[in-house]
């Protein structure tokens, strides 16, 4: 039995996620039914986290198991020839039996995209948050510093997640303008349920003037959602990077 290592890049459009769900289509359903094809095993494929419906991923990582004896590194183009084309295997490799593509990881990175100018978009329409409204991107830039270091996001974490603890350390937090893009990247050791979304929807709150950007280290230390912004929509988020 082989351990074998995808690092995957899909558009999470139309897809409800990576985990397998009953009633709608996520990327873990779809990938493992190519597998299936050429192969002829039933796998069961280990994402590194889950993502919500509508998230994209430029590197995401997977891991599975095989009796196969096809090369490694020709699993990719073999799972692509029975890939749809918005979801592509970037690399694949061999890896120890005791990796595990969740409990290995160390962290991650995100990006968030937000177009803020008066007119919608008609090209990356599906990647980018459209926000009309002006930006202090300045006071953005402020704010964002405050998530750095180690907290208690429980302030940033969907009601009803269930979760060990809520504390996560965060080493990179930086809003970066480029025209009418607004970026928001984001790394650290993990990240809660809508986590990376609830900061960016406080981001804009402040961008907007309703929120102050040290009263960011006050929303933190009250641990209460409601004090929090509302969650950004799904499309403008994509994981940028697994690190192990």
């Amino acid at each position: 039995m082989r351990n074998i290592k995808l690092t995957i890049e899909y558009d999470g459009t139309h897809y409800a996620g990576w985990q397998r769900q009953k009633n709608v289509l996520a990327i873990q359903q779809v990938i493992e039914e190519a597998i299936e094809k050429i192969t002829s095993e039933k796998v069961d494929i280990i994402g590194s986290s889950r993502t919500d419906t509508g998230v994209h991923a430029k590197a995401y990582a997977a891991n599975f198991h095989t009796n196969s004896n096809i090369p490694a590194e020709r699993f990719r183009e073999a799972i692509n020839s029975k890939l749809p084309k918005d979801i592509v295997i970037l690399y694949s490799e061999q890896v120890d039996e005791g990796f595990h593509a969740r409990y290995s990881s160390t962290g991650k990175k995100y990006c968030y995209s937000i177009l803020n100018r008066l007119q919608p978009p008609a090209i990356n329409r599906n990647y980018v948050y459209h926000h009309k409204g002006n930006l202090d991107i300045e006071k953005m830039q402020q704010a964002s510093k405050y998530f750095i270091g180690t907290h208690d996001f429980a302030a940033f974490k969907n009601t009803g997640s269930s979760v060990k603890t809520s504390v996560r350390t965060i080493t990179q937090s930086e809003v970066v303008k480029c025209g009418d893009i607004v970026k928001y990247y984001v790394a650290g050791d993990g990240f809660l349920y809508n986590m990376v979304r609830i900061m960016v929807g406080t981001l804009l709150e402040v961008g907007n003037g309703k929120v102050k950007p040290e009263d960011i280290a006050k929303i933190l230390s009250s641990k209460d959602r409601g004090n929090a912004g509302k969650s950004a929509p799904a499309l403008g988020l994509c994981l940028e990077e697994v690190y192990y």
